[in-house]
């Protein structure tokens, strides 16, 4: 089956209408919508038609340790914004990142241990995420170009990580496909132009958001291969909005 246009259509809309909305609704938020699986939750769908269910599946447990590489990413970040401006933030976070890949991918934890270890390390970033008072006040001028390119590096990643998923192998494609895209844009644009307290706060969001991504991917190993592409997806996506709706009810009282 050709799922070149199916990926070419889907991808840049989710990420059309995340990014409107992020806009709407401030930083924390935005980081809130970017922690749903925009990017990765294509990446298995379009393995699922590509590769069949059991391929997806081992990719989504991939997915969800990813989150817990995520994890260090924003505890990286929030450490080195304290003290310096987002370029040495963002390396800093990357390298957390892809520290926490390959731990993951040599400890290759069964579904349970890892579900329970990818929440644990989303609490303990949470708690560990400094606040610093302030951040400006003044409203960033986006470029036009801005939402575009979003689109575009989505769909580019969705298209490269299936595309190179039989050489990677599931858990890799699944670890590679949760590198944090659009929250690192996100968070690197807002510390640049209101100050480290904004980038923080649009991790933050992320963090809330990402018990949503890792309840979408817990479910989805369990359902897929049982059930099928079709009941596979919509029971994960209706499970990651119910949480995703409390975790915001949360995100909001802490604001």
């Amino acid at each position: 089956m050709n799922t070149l246009p199916l990926k070419l259509v889907v991808t840049p809309s989710l990420i059309l209408a995340a990014s409107l909305a992020s806009r709407r609704w401030g930083e924390a938020v935005g980081g809130w919508i970017v922690g749903l699986p925009l990017t990765s939750g294509p990446v298995c769908f379009f393995l699922a038609l590509d590769q069949g269910t059991s391929f997806a599946a081992a990719a989504g447990l991939g997915c969800l340790a990813g989150a817990a590489a995520e994890a260090g990413f924003c505890i990286a970040y929030g450490r080195i914004a304290k003290r310096g401006g987002w370029p040495p933030a963002l390396a800093a976070a990357s390298a957390a990142y892809f520290a926490g890949v390959a731990l993951f991918a040599w400890a290759a934890l069964p579904l349970w241990p890892l579900a329970l270890a990818v929440a644990a390390a989303l609490t303990v970033a949470l708690l560990s995420m400094p606040r610093i008072p302030g951040g400006g006040l003044a409203v960033p001028s986006i470029p036009r170009w801005d939402i575009p390119a979003r689109m575009a590096v989505a769909t580019a990643v969705v298209i490269g990580v299936t595309t190179a998923a039989p050489a990677f192998g599931p858990r890799l494609s699944g670890l590679f496909a949760t590198y944090p895209v659009f929250a690192a844009v996100l968070a690197s644009f807002s510390h640049q132009a209101r100050g480290p307290a904004a980038g923080i706060q649009v991790l933050r969001g992320l963090l809330t958001g990402l018990y949503a991504f890792t309840a979408f991917f817990a479910v989805l190993a369990v359902t897929l291969e049982r059930f099928g592409i079709a009941i596979g997806f919509t029971t994960a996506t209706a499970v990651a909005l119910a949480i995703q709706a409390s975790s915001l009810a949360a995100l909001r009282r802490r604001a």
